[in-house]
């Protein structure tokens, strides 16, 4: 679930920065109910409205697809527990930052307030890092930093900045305004034994990185690979490098973590899943019919005279 956050996006389509949250809301619980039943009942809202309609193909997953909601700060992230959304962190937070919003999230997925929005509670938090990986720090830095670095950039440019559709050149002006800051962050990173890339460095500099996150509580972690002009060469190379170097270790204990984790979730879920207010199908007596556009009189009139012209 994203809201969208510039005014490219909330412009285009006529919607208030003040009406959206609410509005991206109202739909997505719907959209969760039309995965659930058979037909869907239909729904009038505010900024959502739908007729009565069998709506398919059904999830495969039961109930549905799990819940995710975008999350730039620490607003977003109360409002995902409060829902029992998974929470995707657009934020690039040191860990502990990140600890804040996990114990944030985590305390309201435990209490009264979380009352899912959809027909099952998702708690996730999912951090999203730089990724740019070479046994050569230097090259690591070199192949990824600029372009993470203009992924911010043009996020905040976006929001903060005017914007001319087809004319402007965030690129360039990143570029210009960067200077020479990835060539001096290469000099200060290889005078450090260890370096806190923030996910852009060797493997052993990944793997710190990722058992901050993970010792501070975030569930998951996105690597954002296409950023800027990265190439395709280096996004596979890293994720070899990653598969081969650093991702055993984080996912030989996988089972055994998410068995844990499960158990000690699993009364608050079923305590929130019971504070819910289901949408409830609707009997077949009160399934309302479709009417027809054309009566089949009308159609067995025209069969008549095409088959005269035919004749």
């Amino acid at each position: 679930i994203g809201e969208g956050a510039t005014r490219l996006e909330l412009g285009a389509f006529g919607i208030s920065a003040r009406t959206k949250r609410a509005m991206a809301l109202e739909a997505a619980e719907q959209i969760c109910n039309m995965m659930m039943l058979t037909p869907y009942p239909g729904f009038e809202g505010e900024g959502f409205s739908f007729p009565c309609r069998n709506v398919l193909p059904k999830p495969l997953q039961t109930p549905h697809p799990p819940l995710w909601m975008a999350c730039t700060n620490r607003d977003t992230i109360k409002v995902a527990a409060r829902n029992g959304i998974g929470a995707l962190a657009f934020s690039f937070l040191d860990p502990d930052e990140a600890k804040n919003w996990s114990k944030i999230y985590y305390d309201i997925i435990k209490s009264e307030e979380c009352v899912p929005l959809g027909w099952s509670v998702n708690a996730n938090l999912a951090m999203v890092s730089a990724f740019s990986m070479h046994e050569d720090r230097a090259e690591a830095i070199r192949r990824g930093q600029d372009n993470f670095e203009f992924f911010r950039y043009s996020q905040q440019k976006l929001v903060a900045e005017d914007f001319t559709p087809g004319h402007s050149d965030m690129w360039g002006d990143f570029m210009e305004k960067r200077g020479d800051a990835s060539d001096r962050l290469i000099q200060a990173a290889m005078s450090r034994a260890e370096y806190d890339g923030a996910g852009i460095g060797t493997p052993d500099d990944m793997a710190r990185h990722l058992s901050d996150f993970q010792e501070v509580g975030i569930d998951q972690v996105i690597f954002l690979q296409q950023a800027g002009r990265n190439t395709n060469q280096n996004i596979c190379e890293s994720l070899e490098l990653f598969a081969d170097k650093v991702m055993p270790d984080f996912t030989k204990d996988v089972e055994e973590r998410e068995a844990k984790k499960a158990a000690e979730l699993a009364p608050y879920i079923e305590a929130a899943l019971a504070r819910k207010t289901y949408m409830q199908p609707l009997a077949r007596e009160d399934v309302p019919v479709v009417k027809a556009a054309v009566r089949a009189s009308v159609f067995d009139a025209q069969k008549q005279r095409e088959a005269a012209k035919n004749d």
